[in-house]
């Protein structure tokens, strides 16, 4: 996949799961206890998780690889 469609994935998967956490902020208080358990342990942590890789997966990844071309030249995790 190129690069430019992952990252058009990641903005827009942060884009849609923060709409709902907008609505959490502004919503009458009433109804916070409908939306609080969605809000803090789907939509947050989708944000937080997408949010992280968009500015810091490039690290990520460059030491997955990094691990994977060490374990290739070592011989390591070529066994079945």
């Amino acid at each position: 996949m190129k690069e430019a469609t992952n990252r058009s994935i990641f903005r827009w998967i942060h884009i849609i799961f923060g709409i709902p956490i907008l609505g959490y902020i502004y919503s009458p208080f009433e109804k916070l206890p409908n939306y609080a358990p969605a809000t803090r342990f789907v939509f947050l942590p989708v944000m937080v998780v997408s949010g992280l890789w968009m500015w810091k997966g490039h690290v990520l990844r460059r030491l997955i690889s990094k691990n994977k071309t060490t374990r290739m030249k070592t011989g390591q995790g070529l066994e079945a």
